[in-house]
Formats: structure tokens, C-alpha cells, sequence
């Protein structure tokens, strides 16, 4: 698969961003990407005091199974241009719930009805959520104030 040149460019930026320490600049990089192809209700947790099997967990929903399959093709392809490897890819065919696990983060992509039944935001709950960063998520409306016209005559 073709690497979006775009996507690279802006996942090495995070990556090699000095605020983000390993492992939290590739849990970042991939809530960029999830934000970047229009996930919902994207979540961090941070598990280094809870768990063994990873430091952090991100957490998001696709709209369709089409979408959850784009999400996890990205991250894994750009997860492994920045040296990560990934130990274990689950649920691709079925696209409910797909997991990708790259040892230190583990990536949980949900279908809507998926993530309800599965309710994995009430089981990491205990744990400190990361602030993922507004400029992240594509489209982020912008606070301007448009001085509305002065509609008197127009009628």
C-alpha cells in the first residue's frame, strides 16, 4: 500500500516532537491520524500504572468497517516507517473491533455499536486520560466572529 506522503510528513513531525516522549509520540501520532480520517470520541489512556501489556491505549469509532479498516491500514504503515512493529492485528476481517498492537501502545478502532457493547471507555476509566490536542483534529472549527451585514433594504 502506497504511504500518503501527507500523512508521513506530519506523523514524523509528532514523532520527532521533543513534548511527546517514547511511547506517548506514537499514541500521538495515531490520535493525529484517527482525527485526521474523521474518528470519533478519540481517546488516550495512559496505562503505565495499571497495566503490563502497554503504556497506552487509544481508543476511537469509525463511522462504517470501511473507514475502521483505512484508520488501522494508516497507523500500521506509518507506525512502521517510524520503527515500530506490530505484534498483533486483530478483527480486520469482521471490522467491529479491530486491535493493533505495537507493544507499547495498543490501537482499539470500534463500529459504533461495537464500542457500546465492548465499553472499553468504563474499563480504562481508572486510568489518567491524555489530552490529545485540538490542532490534531481535522476541520477544527475556528472561533471567528463575522459581523453579521446589515440586512435593512435587502428585502
Amino acid at each position: 500500500m502506497a504511504v500518503n506522503e501527507y500523512v508521513n510528513v506530519e506523523v514524523t513531525k509528532i514523532v520527532s516532537n521533543d513534548a511527546f516522549e517514547f511511547p506517548l509520540n506514537h499514541a500521538m501520532a495515531t490520535a493525529w491520524i484517527l482525527a485526521n480520517f474523521k474518528g470519533d470520541n478519540l481517546k488516550i489512556f495512559d496505562m503505565r500504572k495499571t497495566s503490563s501489556l502497554c503504556d497506552f491505549s487509544v481508543i476511537a469509532t469509525a463511522q462504517n468497517v470501511t473507514q475502521a479498516r483505512a484508520m488501522v491500514d494508516e497507523i500500521s504503515n506509518n507506525l512502521k516507517i517510524q520503527g515500530a512493529s506490530i505484534l498483533s492485528y486483530e478483527g480486520y476481517e469482521s471490522a467491529d473491533w479491530i486491535l493493533l498492537d505495537t507493544g507499547d501502545v495498543i490501537i482499539h478502532v470500534f463500529t459504533g455499536p461495537a464500542r457500546d457493547v465492548y465499553d472499553l471507555d468504563l474499563v480504562f476509566a481508572k486510568n489518567k486520560q491524555v489530552k490529545i490536542p485540538d490542532e490534531f483534529y481535522f476541520g477544527k472549527p475556528t472561533t471567528v466572529v463575522a459581523e453579521k451585514p446589515d440586512l435593512k433594504g435587502y428585502f
